[in-house]
């Protein structure tokens, strides 16, 4: 029987433990790629990307040639006109990004992953062949953020209110992992989810490290 390449985005609201669930199928031997990484990388060292931050947010938006994020995110965040414009410079080279990066990782494995906040934001579900949805309770959400990242509640819920609201999210999903109880039980049904996708893929899978 022939293998089938799958491409999956593991996707889900700032708090949900998408991030977990990325590290978690990272360990299992998967090619797991983070848009955020591959978006700050295209933020750092694309001259073109730069220039048009620099042209749409002020030259503060860097500091010592790097992204000053703290400055970028007061600023973005907190107009809803001004994340549309900065996800439209950042996101199409990411996308062209990513899809070479999967197909890389498909010469070597049948799944790979990439874990990105914004799937549905950036309309990236056509690069997709599945998409898990990763949830959590609002306050859930507000509580590990605050926790991790040091920043108020009103800081968080602006972010929350940039992003489609969570039943949208469920109707555009295939899989949904529920993230409210403890990190054991998220990988439980993370690997549930995960041989799943073997199945689906034929998959007796020899891995190249």
């Amino acid at each position: 029987m022939n293998n089938k390449k799958l491409k999956i985005a593991i996707t889900g609201g700032i708090g949900t433990g998408k991030s977990a669930v990325a590290r978690f199928y990272e360990k299992q031997g998967y090619t797991v790629i983070s848009a955020d990484d591959v978006a700050k990388d295209i933020l750092s060292n694309d001259l073109s990307v730069k220039q048009q931050i620099i042209e749409n947010f002020g030259k503060e938006s860097f500091k010592n040639e790097k992204p000053d994020f703290k400055y970028l995110a007061n600023k973005v965040f907190a107009v809803s006109r001004n994340v549309k414009i900065i996800n439209g410079i950042v996101h199409p080279p990411t996308i062209r990004k990513i899809k070479l990066m999967m197909d890389e990782a498909l010469e070597k494995n049948n799944l790979v992953f990439v874990e990105a906040a914004l799937i549905f934001e950036a309309k990236m579900e056509d690069l997709f062949d599945y998409i898990i949805l990763i949830t959590a309770e609002r306050a859930k959400q507000i509580e590990r953020v605050m926790e991790r990242n040091k920043i108020s509640e009103e800081e968080i819920i602006k972010r929350m209110e940039n992003q489609l609201p969570e039943n949208i999210k469920k109707a555009k999903s295939d899989f949904i992992i529920e993230n409210n109880s403890s990190l054991e039980e998220l990988e439980n049904r993370a690997l549930f989810v995960l041989n799943l996708l073997k199945n689906i893929a034929g998959q007796t899978e020899k891995f190249s490290k």
